[in-house]
């Protein structure tokens, strides 16, 4: 009985495997996105020491990565928020056990 389950299962948890890759493969891809900003903003700030840039290219430049890098974050910050949101419907969804007496 187990092994037909297993079998007729098989396509389904297969599916749940890709999904879970592509959502590890998108989360890792924000996490280096917010990586290669703030190197970005280190040559920025490397540029503008050395004279390479104006201070109103910086200006313009920073603000664009600035915006990027808050969005990242903002994204983190609410996706968090959607899973503690989650686990609170879980809990309150789960029967209490009643003491026997």
């Amino acid at each position: 009985m187990f092994l037909i389950d297993d079998i007729i299962l098989a396509p389904v948890r297969g599916l749940f495997w890709v999904f879970k890759e592509i959502r590890d493969a998108a989360e890792e891809e924000q996490a280096n996105a917010a990586e290669d900003i703030t190197a970005k903003l280190s040559e920025l700030y490397m540029m503008l020491e050395t004279g390479q840039m104006t201070e109103a290219e910086f200006d313009a430049e920073e603000k664009a990565l600035l915006d990027r890098l808050d969005a990242i974050k903002e994204r983190e910050d609410s996706e968090e928020e959607e899973e503690d949101d989650e686990e609170v419907v879980i809990r309150k969804r789960r029967p209490k056990k009643r003491a026997k007496l």
